[in-house]
């Protein structure tokens, strides 16, 4: 026969486990000193073992001592929730907002959201990015790991949470990225051919012919565009603003002015003369936010409109003979990955392309584009073997008016 748990006696004010016949459980009387109206503190938690209930024991004195009492009952999914209601407060509800919640929903919520946010434990957290690894990138990982570390952080400010076990862990390696891509020479002259008829067209051709991300582009108003030259000023673009929240562009070295080339004043000054005629049509209809790149009824570009939108056009550029293009694998931001190898193959030093893409440094153009830019380790071997072979050209002459000499 199998022997009923004895209970462990302690002396006074120490701590007690003892086996409960009626729960069936082990109980852990736990010793807090006492209260402010002289009444003894002394919580009890329960477990299947006694080495479940030292833990217990331990958290709760940890709690104690911290002075956070994490509710019971509040869980993953609570934390992540209460992150993105209030933790991103002033951030862009589409945008960065708009892709937590959808990555939370997806990867986070289903499979983790329902454990109690004081039981998780490391080994958790390993555990569901492992399965999440094989049908995610290593840089989606890495960034539902920082939603959840982030959640809890905010939950351990509001004293839901005492420890932040996602703070101990890696993400792993995942699934290979999708890689950027840019258009060769041919594929964006028949890209452009292709969105001549589409109102899209005067969006994609300064997208691809000055490097202006896609988030920038949609929110310019004409009151940022420069068609004429003026006080010996060329035509131009001011970069100032982007769809992030409060207009923000993505750094300070991004707000910019760029010079604008022939091709793109040409198309903007038709496109300024189309939606005049449009906004004259509407009347009253029209939405009066002077962005030049609208729908049809004056209101800004939604991202979604114009991928699908982008994609139709390079649809149409696929059947031209000799353009290889698989639309669902392009997006517009790929633009600007074009218009970086267009000027790279044709020459231009990388810290002038890092200036017309905005960024801080040539370093961060080398590394965000560095399958775009042409290798230039080679300059110094190119200019060598031109230096040598005019050399070579002499020596070769010199050896024939010796030859004809000693004949």
């Amino acid at each position: 026969m199998s022997e009923t748990p004895k209970s462990t006696r302690a002396g006074h004010g120490a701590d007690t486990i003892y086996w409960d016949p009626a729960k069936k459980s082990y109980v852990g009387a736990v010793s807090l000193g006492y209260a402010p109206n002289g009444k003894r503190r002394r919580p009890k938690v329960y477990g299947k073992t006694k080495t479940e209930v030292r833990q217990k024991i331990r958290d709760l004195k940890k709690e104690m001592q911290t002075g956070v009492k994490a509710p019971a009952n509040y869980t993953v999914a609570d934390a992540v929730n209460d992150w993105l209601e209030r933790g991103l407060k002033g951030r862009d509800e589409k945008g960065t907002i708009g892709k937590n919640r959808s990555m939370a929903n997806k990867h986070l919520i289903p499979f983790i959201g329902k454990a109690k946010l004081k039981e998780l434990s490391a080994d958790d957290v390993d555990d569901w990015l492992d399965d999440r690894a094989e049908f995610l990138a290593t840089r989606s990982l890495r960034d539902l790991l920082a939603i959840l570390r982030r959640s809890i952080a905010h939950a351990q400010r509001r004293d839901k949470a005492a420890r932040n076990v996602a703070l101990l862990v890696t993400a792993p390696e995942g699934r290979p990225g999708r890689p950027s891509k840019a258009l060769n020479l041919e594929q964006a002259k028949a890209v452009l051919a292709a969105a001549r008829p589409s109102r899209l067209y005067a969006n994609l051709v300064l997208s691809l012919l000055s490097g202006v991300r896609t988030e920038e582009a949609r929110p310019l108003t004409w009151d940022h565009v420069f068609l004429e030259t003026k006080d010996g000023i060329p035509p131009h673009v001011a970069v100032w603003r982007s769809v992030r929240k409060h207009g923000e562009t993505k750094t300070r070295k991004s707000r910019r002015t760029i010079a604008l080339p022939k091709q793109v004043v040409e198309v903007l000054e038709e496109h300024m003369r189309w939606q005049k005629q449009e906004r004259a049509s509407r009347g009253m209809e029209w939405s009066q936010t002077g962005r030049v790149f609208t729908t049809r009824s004056g209101e800004p570009l939604d991202a979604a409109n114009v991928r699908r939108d982008f994609r139709g056009i390079l649809a149409r550029a696929a059947k031209v003979p000799g353009v290889d293009l698989k639309p669902h694998e392009w997006t517009p931001r790929e633009l600007r990955h074009s218009f970086v190898s267009l000027l790279s193959d044709h020459g231009i030093p990388l810290e002038t392309i890092a200036l017309l893409v905005g960024h801080s440094s040539q370093a961060t153009t080398e590394a965000v584009y560095r399958k775009q830019l042409r290798p230039v380790i080679t300059k110094g071997a190119e200019a060598m073997d031109d230096i040598f072979a005019e050399d070579q050209e002499g020596e070769d002459a010199e050896g024939e008016e010796e030859s004809d000499a000693v004949a």
